[in-house]
This record gives structure tokens, sequence and C-alpha cells, in this order.
């Protein structure tokens, strides 16, 4: 099984993607990551925060624009939580991601994808973007185990 990468190395990686040029920063071995995002070059630019906690689930949250005004009283389809803005980029229980994968390759063009189909979905009213929608409280268990399953074994004191 492959070693999860730290916090530092994925802030590493997230720096040196053009694609997800933004800022952020490790405390205490938590990753927050904030970069502006713009599925197209006729689409709005959205605000975007990925935090990693290596105790926690994944979340990717949309920090602006406001999606449920945009939504004009539509359910948002496929997020976790609504307060805040919470996307589904992947069911936790069928291994789309995993700890050892760089977030850079992985989540950051999940949500552009997440964006386009949202757009699409704003205009159609049709979510289009596929996917099976888990319960919140699934993707925290299985997020807590697959990094149970993955920590590098600590060292023992003699």
């Amino acid at each position: 099984m492959r070693a999860s990468l730290t916090a530092e190395q994925q802030l590493l990686y997230l720096r040196r993607n053009p694609i997800c040029e933004g800022r952020g920063d490790v405390r205490r071995g938590a990753l927050v990551w904030q970069f502006t995002a713009q599925p197209t070059p006729a689409s709005r630019t959205y605000a975007i925060r990925i935090d990693l906690d290596r105790d926690k689930a994944l979340k990717v949250v949309v920090e602006s624009p406001d999606l449920p005004a945009l939504a004009q009283g539509r359910d948002l389809p496929h997020v976790y939580r609504e307060e805040p803005i919470e996307l589904c980029l992947y069911h936790p229980r069928h291994g789309e991601w995993q700890p050892w994968m760089r977030l850079d390759q992985t989540i950051v063009p999940w949500t552009f994808l997440w964006l386009f189909y949202f757009e699409d979905w704003l205009a159609s009213g049709e979510w289009r973007g596929g996917g099976e929608h888990p319960e919140p409280d699934a993707q925290e268990e299985t997020t807590r185990w697959l990094r149970r399953a993955t920590a590098r074994p600590r060292r023992q004191a003699f």
C-alpha cells in the first residue's frame, strides 16, 4: 500500500501547478489551499478552498459566488453540505481518491469539471455530471478509515 502524501508535500505540488495558482498554508498538519477556478472562458470565476486534515474528510468548498443564489431556490445538485457549499467530487467508499494521490492532479481538475457541470445544470436544470451521491457521514467515516489504513507506521521508542 502506498504511503499518504503529507500536507506539506501536497502544498508543494499545489504551489507548482499553474492550473490552481493560489495561496495556502499548513498548520498542525492541516492544509488549507485557496484558488480561483473558471471552468470555461465564458464562465464566471469561483473562489475555491481545499481543506485537508489527516483526521477529517477532505473538503472542497465554494466560497464565492453564492451558489444557492445562482440556483434561484433550486436544491443544489451533488453537494455534501450547503453551509458552506461542500462539493461532492468522488465517492469515498469507491477509492476514487486516496491520500497518496496528488490534489493538484485529482481534486483540482475534478473541481473544474464539477463547476462545468454546475453551470450546465444552471442552464438546463439537469445534472449531467453523473456520479453517485453518498451521505455526508459516509464521507467522514470512509476518509478516517483511509487515513488509518494508509498512515505511515509510527516508530517505536525503545
